[in-house]
């Protein structure tokens, strides 16, 4: 029935959405769907499924969808054969609304039940009405499901979905439901199976990542995962996202230094460095407590990359106020930072206070904020200048990697590079997922570049695995242990990701 139809899965939001994606694809694959080849497709032609994967975190979100939608309302109508389906957090959020904001929609799923898209979209062309479906509480847990990934070298892993924290600017809590925790056995046995198939980096993916185990009363599981992440034979690299700085406890440090494959990388949401606003975000930490966690981290692992989220203008910001969050990203010294307007998001108790900041002011805050946080990040990038650093071979990071000869990976630190293509003193080309040496010559806010030859070349099979999906493998990757567990991919990282954590 759907051997001949295309689909496209257009995702907005965080990596629980990236994810997310990675499996609505392999549902529908699965359903006997194609992936639309957009690249190759005629002006104006379309996928018969389009499907819209939505976040609900910022204010304009809901703008953003109807926009969207709007440009499919007379592609569709001049072909019935095609269908539009709305997941995700805007679709749990806004259920009984999207349909009659778009009434040319036909599937509307939530969070907790993205595994009935196939079925939801038969039933729709079927009866030929539109099919909303929210179910309240989740199904199945999300990693049981089919997913197609993105890369043969890098996954996400979910550890944990759903957030038990009650921050007020938040709504995720109420829509993705109370924190859920995966057994460690069937964690490890998911990237077995990717190494096994020549994945060699992988993020640990949670709301709330470092509070994995409160579900089955284990304080210390986070810690002691990481710790088995580094008995797996033939993982690179282990990362993780997002940690809450309330949970965040000694026994993780030691564990991040102690095992050589957790990467010397940290992302910790600050959101404010008031005392006062953290109080009113419901945070439940202060500012001693976030930079005792940063200097410990940096005691441990003086070469850590850190970075955060940021958010400016929460109701009732002071000068005062934000003078304090200049302060913490001053002692702080992130590698970078993700920053944001406050966004009065209706759900949400921080939408009812008074005292909303004017748009001006946090416009005005915003921009302090954004020059500091470069400026920062600059001066600890020009650090790295003169120094040798082992990249993992990226694939599609480096926009302008065609114009400037260059190609593009990251360090052990997660930092972005551009790396001259100058192969001569090593033996071959590297591929995607491979591990190049390289000399960083230069530096800037957001990346570094690195002009001069590949010093060391180490082949993996990551990248034997990225070549065998090219089609230019000289030898086959060895047999596959495929345990039901989804295939490789990349956790590609989001420019504009929301202050969620």
């Amino acid at each position: 029935m759907n051997a001949s139809r295309t689909y496209e899965v257009r995702t907005y939001g965080c990596q629980m959405n990236v994810h997310d994606s990675e499996r609505l694809s392999g549902l529908l694959e699965g359903a006997g769907f194609t992936a639309f080849d957009a690249a190759g497709a005629a002006a104006g032609e379309t996928a018969d499924v389009v499907v819209f994967n939505t976040c609900a975190v910022r204010e304009n979100a809901d703008n953003k969808l109807y926009g969207n939608l709007s440009h499919l309302a007379p592609i569709k109508a001049a072909n019935p054969r095609m269908q539009i389906a709305v997941g995700g957090c805007l679709a749990q959020k806004d259920r009984s609304t999207i349909t009659a904001k778009a009434p040319y929609v036909d599937v509307v799923f939530g969070t907790h039940n993205i595994g009935s898209l196939p079925v939801l979209l038969e039933r729709a062309r079927v009866q030929e009405e539109a099919q909303v479906e929210i179910l309240e509480s989740l199904e199945v847990f999300p990693s049981t499901l089919p997913t197609k990934r993105e890369s043969a070298y890098a996954a996400w892993v979910s550890v944990s979905v759903g957030c038990n924290n009650t921050c007020t600017f938040c709504i995720v809590p109420s829509l993705r439901g109370k924190e859920k925790d995966r057994r460690p056995g069937e964690i490890l046995a998911e990237i077995e199976a990717l190494v096994a198939e020549g994945v060699s980096e992988v993020t640990l993916l949670g709301q709330n990542v470092n509070s994995y185990g409160v579900e089955f009363g284990d304080r210390q599981a986070f810690s002691k995962l990481l710790r088995a992440c580094g008995e797996i034979e033939g993982l690179e690299r282990v990362r993780f996202t997002s940690p809450h700085p309330a949970e965040f406890t000694d026994d993780v440090i030691e564990a991040m230094a102690e095992t050589p494959n957790v990467m010397p990388q940290l992302h910790m949401p600050l959101q404010s460095g008031s005392d006062r606003i953290l109080k009113a975000m419901r945070r439940s930490y202060r500012q001693s407590k976030y930079l005792g966690i940063i200097e410990r981290v940096r005691a441990a692992m003086p070469e850590a990359a850190i970075t955060t989220d940021i958010i400016i203008g929460f109701p009732g910001e002071t000068d005062e106020d934000f003078q304090a969050t200049l302060d913490v990203v001053r002692q702080a010294r992130f590698s970078g930072a993700f920053t944001f307007r406050y966004s009065k998001r209706p759900g949400t108790p921080a939408a009812e206070l008074e005292d909303q900041v004017p748009r001006e002011v946090v416009t005005d805050r915003y921009n302090r904020l954004v020059e500091l946080v470069n400026e920062i990040a600059w001066d600890e990038n020009k650090r790295l200048v003169g120094r040798e650093v082992e990249l993992m071979v990226a694939e599609g990071e480096g926009r302008k990697d065609a114009a400037t000869h260059r190609l593009s990976g990251r360090g052990r630190d997660n930092r972005l590079v551009h790396f001259e293509a100058d192969f001569s003193q090593v033996e071959s080309e590297p591929r995607p997922g491979d591990l190049v040496t390289i000399g960083i010559t230069y530096a800037a806010p957001h990346h570094l570049v690195a002009d001069g030859p590949v010093r060391a070349l180490r082949r993996t099979r990551s990248g034997d695995a990225w070549a065998l999906r090219q089609g230019t493998s000289a030898e086959p990757v060895e047999a596959t242990v495929g345990l039901g567990m989804p295939s490789v991919g990349v956790p590609a990282p989001l420019p504009d990701a929301p202050a969620c954590g």
